[in-house]
């Protein structure tokens, strides 16, 4: 089904029309900045490699990817992704919402949101509950695909679940590799903070949620025509 004309309005207060709109977590949803940068700080002391490199190249991307590029040769990659996974999952200090995510959350009907993160269920249910977010009943985490993003697998399965078309989906992302992922995925995309990626055609840039307001209709289908304006 056609969606009525999403991007023909001023770029100062863009609206756009969706089926549906699936949200990325960490950076997007939450802000876990401080345990992130802490794990990969320790993952890159114990081997002696660059924190920075590392910090430019995980975000966003599955743990278990992230340490096969880094570990050194021989070590056991499945071992470590647990290790840092349990590290990961024993540390919420400091996680918060980013500003206007609960309302925002709360105003979409919860049949037309998904969530779709890196991380495996367990630790998106605590870093969400840390924050303060419910949890949506649709989630793509990382163990329910065989190809992290930037492969478009986890937002094309979260689609599918939800019953829409890509084109009729909206994305909230933060990471480049994210980005890539829901673009690849055919999806309009909205970059919620300051990553550094060049706006296209389909994409536009939130610095947080407090400006954003939706409102949802009822379709004959039976599903959602939500209308999202971005400030």
């Amino acid at each position: 089904m056609s969606l009525p004309a999403a991007n023909a309005v001023p770029a100062a207060s863009p609206q756009l029309t969706a089926r549906a709109v699936l949200f990325d977590m960490d950076g997007t949803l939450v802000d876990s900045t401080a345990i992130v940068e802490q794990v990969w700080s320790e993952f890159a002391d114990r081997y002696g490699l660059d924190f920075e490199d590392i910090l430019r190249t995980s975000h966003g991307v599955q743990a278990g990817d992230t340490v096969r590029r880094y570990a050194p040769a021989g070590a056991d990659v499945v071992a470590l992704t647990a290790e840092l996974g349990e590290m990961e999952r024993s540390r919420i200090d400091g996680v918060v919402a980013l500003p206007g995510a609960a309302a925002l959350l709360s105003a979409l009907p919860p049949e037309a949101v998904a969530l779709v993160t890196s991380a495996d269920l367990v630790l998106a249910e605590i870093r969400m509950r840390a924050a303060g977010l419910a949890m949506p009943a649709t989630a793509v985490t990382a163990e329910a695909v065989t190809r992290g993003k930037p492969h478009p697998e986890g937002y094309l399965k979260a689609a599918a679940l939800l019953g829409v078309r890509p084109a009729d989906v909206v994305v909230f992302e933060d990471a480049p590799a994210g980005i890539a992922a829901a673009r690849a995925a055919g999806m309009r995309t909205v970059v919620v903070g300051g990553a550094g990626v060049e706006l296209e055609e389909g994409m536009w840039r939130i610095p947080d949620y407090r400006a954003v307001t939706v409102t949802a209709q009822t379709h004959d289908d039976g599903g959602h025509l939500l209308s999202l304006a971005l400030g």
